[in-house]
């Protein structure tokens, strides 16, 4: 585990709200100089606390207005079906998130599509076509309650 002082964390909550603030904006809300930021900043990158910078894409804007969480059950539980289970679904245009999960299901998917009829193609023609799926649950979106993925043990570090 990396050690990540306050100021570390101050780093990290201003780079998750706004990943294009400059090291000298930083260094000027912490009372610093930008060097030291930085070099904080390569740090944590090297260590692997930051792993990459990405822009928040909004799928209604283009055209992805619906959204599926599906529930996937393997019928073989073997390494080697677990891991061309990942494999295949990853390969899929439509699934956004993919986790391994416990309890009543294996697999739990984020899909990202069109409408119903969308849904449907990809059920029928790409999902149905992965080996080895004993069942398959889906839940529908109705409203999208939070989708901030601002990590509030993070955030709070810019108010302490």
């Amino acid at each position: 585990m990396a050690k990540i002082d306050d100021i570390d964390k101050k780093i990290l909550a201003f780079l998750h709200e706004d990943a294009f603030l400059s090291n000298k904006e930083m260094a000027q809300r912490l009372g610093m100089s930008a060097t030291p930021i930085h070099e904080r900043i390569k740090r944590m990158e090297k260590e692997g606390v930051i792993t990459g910078y990405r822009a928040m894409i909004n799928p209604a804007k283009l055209g992805k207005t619906l959204t599926v969480f599906c529930d996937i059950s393997l019928k073989e539980h073997a390494a080697e079906y677990l891991n061309q289970f990942e494999k295949d679904v990853m390969n899929l245009a439509e699934v956004a998130e993919c986790y391994c999960v416990s309890g009543h299901s294996d697999f739990l998917l984020k899909i990202v599509v069109a409408d119903m009829d969308e849904y449907r193609e990809f059920i029928l023609h790409k999902l149905a076509s992965i080996k080895n799926i004993g069942n398959a649950q889906s839940h529908f979106v109705m409203n999208e309650v939070e989708n901030e993925h601002f990590m509030p043990w993070i955030s709070n570090s810019l108010t302490n």
